[in-house]
Formats: structure tokens, sequence, C-alpha cells
């Protein structure tokens, strides 16, 4: 079948529903679709049909419709195997409806699949600082705070942490990270708890935090309160990686002054934070 094209016709089929605002045969092309995960070949298409697959991909995550569910998973699926061979300069021409849908599709509540796929095209989306300013402005921070929140499985774990980190690389991604009450909390108790990919994230993201935060007092006793300078003590004793290490130390010893007086930082702490200042 795939051979024969029968993936690319059904690429082309979801276009033709998009222009026709037909949803007839579309969760069955969908289906299909899902179960062949669309073979790398059949992304290697011309911009301008890649384009549309896109734009009729963000129609169906718009539309409501029966059995909305699991159309909408599978449109991500696909979306995520279309995106994830994509150009940069497709993923550069992504429209500020796409991410919007994808964040309210993540907000509304699907299954794993869906959600990992959405993730996977958020973060793909990260490297153009176009994509992530239109993210933070849809509010993704906050939607992916609550997310993780939820406790979700390890993989989707790193995938938020992962977008997180991207997004806290900007002013207002951060304003938003610091205006959810669960923010720091949460990236907080990941460390040491989920994988080395996601402390990578969590101590880069409190890096950022923390680096830009100078002069807020608030932010540094959250810190305090949620155990974010007893989990970066922590990271210093465990079997972490040496520049992990490195980072929560860079941490722990840029704002000593705000936490010397922290139970959490034990006596051999402040004699080599002291040390070093």
């Amino acid at each position: 079948m795939t051979e024969v094209g029968l993936p690319k016709a059904i690429l082309t089929f979801l276009v033709t529903c998009f222009e026709r605002k037909s949803v007839v045969g579309l969760e069955e092309a969908l289906s299909i679709l899902n179960f062949f995960r669309v073979p790398s070949g059949e992304t290697k298409l011309l911009p301008i049909e890649i384009d549309r697959i896109i734009e009729a991909l963000t129609w169906i995550l718009g539309h409501e419709m029966e059995n909305d569910f699991v159309i909408k998973s599978h449109a991500l699926i696909v979306l995520k195997s279309i995106v994830s061979t994509a150009s940069p300069g497709v993923l550069e021409r992504l429209k500020p409806e796409l991410l919007q849908k994808i964040i309210s599709v993540l907000r509304k509540g699907i299954n794993q699949q869906g959600i990992n796929a959405a993730l996977r095209v958020l973060l793909d989306a990260c490297p153009s600082g176009r994509n992530r300013v239109l993210m933070v402005q849809s509010g993704a921070v906050f939607e992916l705070i609550e997310l993780e929140l939820s406790a979700p499985e390890r993989r989707t774990t790193e995938l938020v942490l992962g977008i997180l980190f991207h997004l806290c690389c900007c002013a207002d991604g951060r304003a938003q990270f610091l205006s959810h009450k669960g923010g720091v909390a949460v990236v907080t108790k990941r460390i040491l708890r989920v994988s080395p990919a996601s402390d990578d994230r969590a101590i880069l993201i409190l890096s950022l935090i923390s680096k830009f935060s100078t002069g807020n007092n608030s932010v540094f006793q959250e810190m305090v309160k949620v155990g974010t300078v007893m989990k970066l003590c922590k990271v210093l004793q465990a079997a972490s990686a040496a520049y992990l290490k490195d980072k929560a130390r860079e941490i722990l010893r840029s704002h000593y002054e705000e936490w010397k007086d922290s139970p959490c930082i034990n006596g051999s702490l402040i004699t080599e934070f002291k040390i070093e200042n």
C-alpha cells in the first residue's frame, strides 16, 4: 500500500476535506494514517503541499465533531510526522492559529499519544524565536505547568520541561512561568525523580529564572519554601552528571546572600560558597 502511494493519497484526501469543509471519511482516513505513521518518504513533499496539509490539520484540530477525542489525537500524530521531517523554512511559517489550536487541545484534554504528539510538535517549533513568542502569547507556559501538575508519564515530563526551557529563554515566558503559583514547585519536584534528561531541563529552567530574578526577593524566598534550594544541594550530593552539579553550584553560589540563612544549606556547603565568593 505504501509502494502504490496510499499514505500520500490520504494526505491529499485530508486537504480535500478541508477545502470542502467536509468531515465524511475524515476519521477513517486519519485512523489509516495513524496506523502507517506516515512513512518518511511521504512527508518529503513540495513546500506548498506541506503547507496545505498543515492547514488541513489545523482545521481538524479546531473543528468540533463526533468522536472528537480520537480524531484530534490521530491528527496530532500525523502532524508530528509531518513536522519532524519538515525543513526549517516550514517550521518558520507555522501559523499562530496552529500553535493556538494545539495548546487549546492540551487544555481540553486528549489521550496520552495525542498529548505526546502535540508536545513533540511544540518542541520541534521551539528553535524559532518567532514560534516561542507565539506560544507564550497563546498561554503555553501556563498550560504546560498545568499539564505537569497532573503527574504525567516520564516521556511527557521530558517534553514539557524541554519546551518550558525554550520558553523561559524569553522575558515574557519567564514572567508567565512565575505568574503560575505551581511553576517553581513542580519543576523543582521533578529533579532527581524522573530521568537525567528531565534533570537537565529542570535545572536549566531554574538557572534562567534565578539569573533574571535578581532583586526579586520573593522569587528566592519561594525557592526556599518549595524546596528548590534543598533539591539543588541534593544534586551536589547525588550521582548526577558533573555539568549539572556545576550548574546547581552556580545557582547556589550566585544567590548565596539570599539563601545563606536557609537550613537547607549545611555547614560544608556554606564554607564552599564563602570561599568561592
